[in-house]
């Protein structure tokens, strides 16, 4: 439990975080940081969702941009 204590994405689901992270960035501003197909053509949260499930790389470059929004406040 003590690493779970010092874990910024415990207790988030990937559907919240994404969520979030589309709704301070949009979808265009996604695809500018993270460079995703699924960003860029005909974007949804499923599709979205669907993708990262399957990709660790690109799983961790959107965990790591929701850390730092989160640090940035």
């Amino acid at each position: 439990m003590s690493e779970q204590a010092n874990n910024p994405l415990h207790g988030i689901t990937l559907e919240k975080l994404l969520g979030e992270l589309v709704a301070k960035y949009g979808w265009d501003g996604l695809a500018n940081r993270i460079d995703i197909r699924c960003f860029k053509v005909d974007p949804s949260i499923k599709s979205s969702l669907t993708f990262l499930r399957k990709t660790p790389w690109a799983r961790e470059k959107v965990e790591a941009l929701f850390v730092q929004m989160r640090s940035k406040g």
